[in-house]
């Protein structure tokens, strides 16, 4: 018989542990920007020009976070939050971030410790891509299990609704940093001052999470598992990686759901803004603009399109996003690429958002609803982490070499393919509300 383990909390005690999560989710993808937003500033006190070592160590540690982290604390992490709870992880998390952050804050530069600084600087993105590698997964699963089943979608979009905060107020104070201190001060020393911000800021995070409730969809499996194995006289359950591959169907589904959404989310966020100034020809100051304004009016669209779908289902709202990316990406990144004025490039990039949130306001709730829990979290997070790796990291690159080879429009079409093939998943996949694993596991 379901069991609709949430209804049983009172509403005040969800909504407090969810606003606790979800203020420890914006403080890690605040520090997880910073640090790209303030590179430029404190890579020549690392990485100085002529040092070979410390060029190779540059290289080895994007190449690390970008494409082995990610998916290895989406691993681990997702493997102890179904072990020891939600809570737990989500409180391990935000304890490797603030880790990173204050390493970077306190860590002396090239001149006064020698190749150790890069070094240093390269186990503090490690931490950081271990902890938002697994973030994602476990906070997607706690605010999934946490909210009530009529307002899941709401309450859980509240996961990209703090990550775009995160970004938004890291943009803000580059900006505030930006006005106060001269160029040479934010060189010499006040890189160091968002990194600070960032640590206090998950201390205070780590604190608020100490509050969070467990759910119930994790205690009452825990202690309904021992009793079942004992009554069936089974062996102990198998490992949780080989637990998940049980569920072959899902992992694809989380995967061709990611695919196209990851793709796009990259595009019209971390890649426009150099796209604005590159092949737009607006200012640096302009496109930091029209994306920081883009962005706050997304971050609002998130909780209605969240809310929308628990009227109308799930896969409606992804089947908008899949119809509307495929058929618009390539009209509006040519349309972009050729904006005459900042008012036309905010209002494209704002259609841009408005299509993006069928996927990013609920994408975390509907591969919440496709796992049991036992493996919810890993289920969520591995996958997820994997294809973000491979697609979504890279979509950067793959834009910027395709324009040095004179093909720009080509990745035009490489990112409607992708957003083709999750449309194909939206099209063919059952809608998890209606058979989400949440209330019937």
């Amino acid at each position: 018989m379901p069991t609709a383990f949430p209804s049983a909390r009172p509403m005040a005690s969800r909504i407090r542990s969810i606003v606790s999560g979800s203020i420890g989710n914006l403080v890690e993808w605040y520090d997880w920007y910073v640090y790209s937003a303030f590179a430029l500033y404190f890579a020549p006190a690392f990485f100085p020009k002529g040092n070979l070592t410390a060029q190779l160590l540059n290289s080895a540690a994007i190449f690390a976070v970008g494409f082995l982290m990610r998916p290895l604390g989406g691993w681990l992490m997702g493997v102890y939050a179904d072990r020891h709870g939600r809570k737990a992880a989500l409180l391990a998390s935000v304890l490797l971030m603030c880790a990173g952050s204050l390493l970077i804050a306190v860590t002396p530069g090239y001149a006064e410790i020698g190749v150790a600084a890069p070094v240093l600087l390269v186990l503090a993105r490690l931490l950081q891509g271990l902890s938002v590698g697994g973030e994602y997964g476990t906070s997607a699963t706690y605010l999934s299990e946490m909210a009530d089943q009529r307002n899941r979608g709401f309450f859980s979009s509240f996961q990209y609704v703090t990550l775009l905060a995160g970004q938004l107020l890291a943009l803000l104070v580059q900006l505030g940093l930006q006005r106060v201190l001269t160029d040479a001060q934010l060189y010499a020393w006040g890189w160091r001052i968002p990194f600070a911000i960032g640590a206090a800021a998950a201390l205070s995070a780590l604190y608020l999470r100490r509050s969070m409730a467990e759910t119930e969809a994790f205690t009452q499996q825990q202690s309904a598992e021992p009793a079942d194995a004992v009554f069936a006289g089974e062996m102990p359950p198998p490992g949780k990686l080989r637990l998940l591959w049980q569920h072959p169907r899902e992992v694809l589904t989380v995967v061709g759901l990611t695919l196209g959404g990851t793709l796009v989310f990259y595009t019209f966020t971390t890649y426009t803004q150099k796209f604005l100034v590159n092949t737009t020809g607006f200012s640096k100051d302009q496109a930091t603009l029209i994306s920081f304004g883009a962005l706050a009016v997304a971050l609002l669209m998130q909780p209605l399109m969240g809310a929308l779908s628990d009227r109308v289902g799930r896969r409606p709202v992804l089947l908008f996003f899949g119809v509307g990316a495929t058929l618009s990406t390539v009209p509006l990144l040519t349309l972009l690429a050729r904006a005459p004025s900042p008012a036309v490039a905010f209002g494209l990039l704002l259609l841009a958002f408005f299509i993006m949130s069928g996927y990013t306001a609920i994408n975390a709730v509907v591969k919440a609803e496709l796992f049991p829990t036992e493996i919810r979290a890993l289920g969520v997070g591995l996958p997820y982490a994997l294809t973000v790796a491979v697609f979504g990291g890279s979509a950067e690159y793959v834009a910027l070499q395709l324009k040095s080879w004179g093909m720009e429009s080509s990745f035009y079409w490489y990112v409607t393919v992708c957003a083709a093939c999750s449309l194909l998943v939206y099209w063919r996949m059952p809608d998890t509300q209606h058979t989400s694993r949440i209330e019937t596991d």
